[in-house]
């Protein structure tokens, strides 16, 4: 204590289990500084993910079909998640297998783009699929 003081400095103890405990003289203010530092940074190069959402309906035409799979290819390059669900009105739930048919064949157009995170699944009057970017070499 008496060498940190004569420095100006303070003694931080580092693991005090040890036998004997170990301490460190330094600035403690500074080194929270830094710490606080490289905290921000490590936020910061850290990736947001984004999720764009995709609407279908079950009985969805091939044009749409195309305009929507354009879409979904932009998004997939941008880096984005895609969430592809057809909602399902009415009595059009009866059409489910149509709708997964029209999912399963969105996943495998998308293939180059982005992988399936999973099946489709039918939450309620929405069948639901996620689509993850594929990483770029």
């Amino acid at each position: 204590m008496r060498m940190a003081d004569d420095m100006g400095l303070d003694l931080v103890e580092i693991s005090a289990k040890a036998d004997p405990p170990v301490c460190k003289i330094l600035d403690y203010q500074k080194y929270l500084y830094q710490q606080k530092k490289k905290a921000k940074e490590m936020k910061q190069n850290s990736t947001k993910i984004v999720i764009k959402e995709i609407r279908f309906g079950p009985n969805t035409d091939e044009h749409d079909f195309q305009f929507k799979l354009k879409h979904a290819q932009e998004f997939l390059s941008e880096g984005s998640k895609v969430k592809a669900s057809v909602f399902f009105r009415g009595r059009s739930i009866q059409f489910a297998d149509q709708g997964e048919k029209l999912l399963l064949r969105f996943a495998v157009e998308l293939e180059e783009y982005g992988r399936a995170e999973n099946m489709p699944q039918l939450e309620g009057k929405r069948m639901i699929m996620m689509i993850a970017p594929v990483k770029k070499k």
